[in-house]
């Protein structure tokens, strides 16, 4: 007989500290992967997010990462471009690290997040404008092993902001 018994939405992981992570998204050509990302977000116990352009985020595939009930209180902020945004949060002190495959990146595996940190997420396409990759203090990539050559923008952004809250479990 099994010690484990079924648990259905388990309530949220009280976090000893708010999280000091931004999530900042290039323009991207899919609201489905936004919504996802919004919704990884909001399981993370992030705060804020920031997108682009004609960014909506579709209610159904985000699911409760929105509501009033979410003890993150999750805010979505739509700029007409990533730079602004960026330069300010730098400007606050944030480590801005772009999630992209580049010249002299790092492995997302090795990588030591700042508690207080910006990830940056480029577009499924085009990745990082190179405005945007003068900005940021750090590159990180996830490792392929098989083909396609990169991870979907939503699957790689829920990775990295897996390995951030691994980093900082508490908040």
């Amino acid at each position: 007989m099994s010690d484990f018994a079924h648990e259905r939405h388990k309530p949220p992981t009280p976090l000893d500290r708010p999280r000091e992570l931004v999530v900042a998204c290039a323009p991207v050509r899919s609201n489905v992967n936004l919504s996802r990302i919004v919704r990884a977000a909001g399981c993370c116990g992030v705060r804020r997010v920031i997108c682009c352009g004609t960014a909506k985020v579709i209610g159904a595939i985000a699911r409760d990462s929105l509501t009033p009930d979410n003890p993150a209180g999750l805010a979505v902020e739509v700029h007409r471009t990533l730079a602004p945004p960026l330069a300010r949060l730098k400007a606050d002190g944030y480590q801005l690290v772009g999630l992209e495959q580049a010249a002299g990146s790092q492995s997302l595996y090795t990588f030591a997040f700042e508690r207080k940190t910006v990830l940056v997420i480029g577009n499924e396409r085009l990745g990082l404008d190179e405005d945007v990759l003068r900005l940021v203090h750090h590159v990180v990539e996830i490792p392929v092993y098989g083909l396609p050559y990169a991870h979907n923008v939503a699957t790689a952004a829920a990775m990295a902001l897996y390995e951030y809250c691994r980093q900082y479990p508490n908040g």
